[in-house]
């Protein structure tokens, strides 16, 4: 019993209830509130699984991170590493990248022919060390793809965000985090389906109206028109 306990830690199929501490090094997300949910931040390396529709601002949730990352980059001696986006559902706003601080000069988009080639792509950016982030869309993800690509961005040091749409019964990824997002009025609402180290927590909000504020909607005053009074006569 307990050499199949070993092996299915191994795998990362197996997650210790008394392991209450992140291993890893955790680097800000942007968001105080989420950090404190996730006692420090997204993890410096590894794979972040987030399940969301497209579209609702999960793009707009990273970019304080990758904002800051850049910056950190251009203060370094060396050449700052490329932040990659594979296959994304649209047209990437490279003025929007560049609003929030992020070096159009470290953004590389590839577009592959399929999902075989943009799984490949992603393992061989993150593993490769020239990377700082990846962020793939994937439409469909086995088990051991995932854990091929937590291996890579482990080995590149590389911060990897994996995009899905959320689907009933998805099997869970061995991946460092997890994330479910949900549209809301003042930015987002999440869930965290699985962290190292920790637990997981209910659903709660991350209020965006004062980074973006003509992005997050606003409460209206009543637009019912009373009817007039018709006066007898």
């Amino acid at each position: 019993m307990s050499e199949l306990v070993e092996h299915l830690k191994q795998k990362q199929w197996l997650w210790q209830g008394s392991n209450t501490r992140c291993e890893h090094e955790m680097v800000t997300s942007g968001f105080e509130h989420l950090d404190a949910k996730l006692n420090g931040g997204f993890p410096r390396h590894g794979v972040v699984e987030i399940q969301s529709s497209p579209g609702i601002g999960e793009l707009r949730l990273l970019l304080p991170q990758l904002s800051a990352a850049s910056r950190a980059a251009s203060t370094e001696a060396h050449a700052a590493r490329l932040m990659v986006f594979i296959q994304p559902p649209g047209m990437l706003s490279i003025q929007q990248l560049a609003a929030a601080g992020i070096s159009v000069n470290q953004i590389i988009v590839i577009e592959p022919q399929n999902e075989q080639h943009a799984l490949w792509a992603a393992e061989q950016c993150a593993k490769s060390g020239a990377c700082s982030h990846v962020l793939l869309w994937a439409h469909d993800l086995q088990v051991h793809q995932a854990r091929r690509l937590q291996v890579a961005s482990e080995t590149g040091q590389c911060l990897q965000f994996l995009f899905r749409q959320p689907q009933a019964h998805q099997l869970s990824l061995p991946v460092s985090l997890s994330l479910a997002l949900h549209p809301s009025e003042q930015g987002l609402q999440l869930e965290i389906n699985k962290r190292k180290g920790g637990w997981q927590h209910g659903r709660f909000s991350i209020d965006m109206q004062r980074e973006w504020p003509d992005l997050a909607l606003k409460p209206r005053d009543s637009v019912v028109v009373p009817f007039p009074r018709v006066q007898q006569g």
